[in-house]
């Protein structure tokens, strides 16, 4: 069988088909993109704290001035502060949040990068006790009261400490929290994960259940490289022993026991059955625990609780953070919180930080200036409407006598206070036709005539001749 002609550049070009270059397809496999990965930055700036609790030593990483108010966070299942925050607080607004808050970093046990595994006659603690270990965060550090800020089984624990503790906790900010018992299918699924992972280690398919535990279904069709680094974190950071542990716990949890109790309900109280602390209860439209925190949603109190669910992500904090960002600060400016302001400038980030009250002085000496632009204003139009009311009598009220060559002008009734209209004579028996006017000098004073015998005109009810 012949062979398919060869054609030179020109030819392909005469003959209508592109010239095949031979380096082409090796050129394009030699290509690969790398990615700065910012998250190193929080690891450094953390100082690295263990804790010891009534279950072992949990690990705390501390980011921020202690002196300031404290916002307590707490990780994902397969993750830990680095990997599930690190992002988040990496990001430009979130940085500026660190000037007016500290933030604790809570990692579960044996969850942190590189932890040993746990030894086999270890006692797993349940969900809520992993909460209960939370006061022993908060009388180590010596804080009196908190802000959470949990993400899937984070956000679970925290609202168990929340309604244990409502005193301890001032506001809650949680993701994809679920707040009811593991239904047959995820209790399957997870079963069979822990098995694997205690028995085989990490395996595709429980890598595959977590990527869909955070991220929902298609997530390379979204962010191809974010799902590549999660993949590898799954594989080679997380000890699979010990990550079973916590799956364990997470899938025998009891039900949080909350609900909407309308006011006035005989034999009930509200405060005994639902959280008292502001909630802000966030999900991604793409996420698999969108209706989870849709029954959280009717479980709270709706006169001090919000949800909000942000579009194009499952994975909030990294896929969406600009948003997730903007509504935290404003959930804490909400709660009297100071919070920075981003706003455009030269600043190295990009952002201008402000205080809750610098803002608010700005605003009230803004309203004072235009508060006293808007009375002068006022003050201006009263006088000149005064003016013309004076103006309009004094011509209405003097009777005007020109004596000029036996002529008589006399003044209609004016309305209006123009001072350059003009008036004529009424037509006299000798027929001069003189033209009288009214005119006004530099000072304001109006004068009425002919243009050789002007009279000032006065509140007197006789007019005053002056000499031209």
């Amino acid at each position: 069988m012949p062979s398919a002609p060869t054609h030179t550049a020109e030819e392909a070009h005469l003959l209508g088909t592109m010239p095949v270059d031979p380096m082409d397809d090796i050129e394009l496999r030699s290509v690969q993109l790398h990615f700065p990965n910012a998250r190193g930055s929080i690891l450094e700036a953390c100082d690295q704290r263990r804790v010891p609790t009534d279950k072992g030593d949990i690990h705390v990483a501390i980011q921020g001035d202690t002196s300031k108010p404290a916002i307590v966070t707490y990780h994902d299942l397969g993750l830990n502060y680095a990997t599930s925050f690190a992002g988040f607080f990496n990001f430009p607004v979130m940085r500026g949040l660190l000037e007016n808050f500290c933030v604790y970093h809570v990692t579960a046990p044996g969850q942190e990068e590189g932890a040993p595994a746990l030894p086999e006659d270890y006692v797993y603690p349940t969900m809520d006790e992993l909460a209960a270990q939370l006061l022993f965060v908060l009388s180590h550090f010596g804080l009196k009261s908190v802000i959470g800020f949990g993400v899937g089984a984070g956000a679970n624990i925290l609202a168990r400490f929340a309604h244990g503790h409502p005193d301890k906790v001032g506001a809650l900010c949680l993701i994809n929290c679920v707040s009811t018992q593991s239904g047959w299918i995820e209790w399957g699924y997870q079963s069979f994960n822990a098995r694997f992972l205690r028995t085989k280690g990490m395996t595709q398919g429980v890598i595959d259940y977590l990527m869909w535990h955070h991220f929902g279904r298609n997530p390379e069709e979204r962010n191809h490289d974010l799902v590549q680094m999660y993949k590898q974190h799954f594989e080679r950071a997380v000890n699979p022993t010990n990550l079973a542990m916590l799956i364990n716990a997470y899938i025998h949890r009891n039900d949080l026991h909350l609900a909407r109790t309308p006011p006035g309900t005989p034999g009930t109280e509200t405060a005994a059955t639902t959280l008292k602390m502001p909630v802000i209860n966030i999900t991604g439209s793409l996420s698999p625990h969108v209706d989870d925190t849709v029954t959280f949603n009717g479980r709270l109190d709706p006169t001090n609780s919000s949800w909000m669910k942000i579009s194009d992500c499952a994975l909030v904090l990294e896929e969406q953070p600009a948003k997730l960002a903007e509504a935290f600060r404003l959930f804490l400016q909400g709660e009297g919180y100071a919070t920075p302001l981003s706003t455009p400038a030269s600043s190295p980030c990009g952002t201008k930080y402000h205080t809750y009250s610098s803002i608010f002085f700005a605003n009230f000496r803004e309203q004072q200036q235009q508060a006293r632009e808007e009375r002068d204003r006022e003050r201006e139009h009263d006088r000149q409407r005064q003016l013309n009311l004076r103006i309009g009598n004094r011509l209405r009220e003097t009777a005007i006598n020109c004596t000029n060559n036996g002529s008589g002008a006399e003044a209609g009734d004016n309305n209006n206070a123009d001072a350059s209209e003009e008036e004529e004579d009424q037509e006299n028996g000798n027929g001069n036709g003189n033209r009288a006017y009214v005119t006004t000098d530099t000072s304001g004073t109006l004068y009425y005539g002919t243009q050789s015998n002007k009279i000032r005109i006065t509140e007197n009810p006789l007019p005053e001749p002056v000499s031209s």
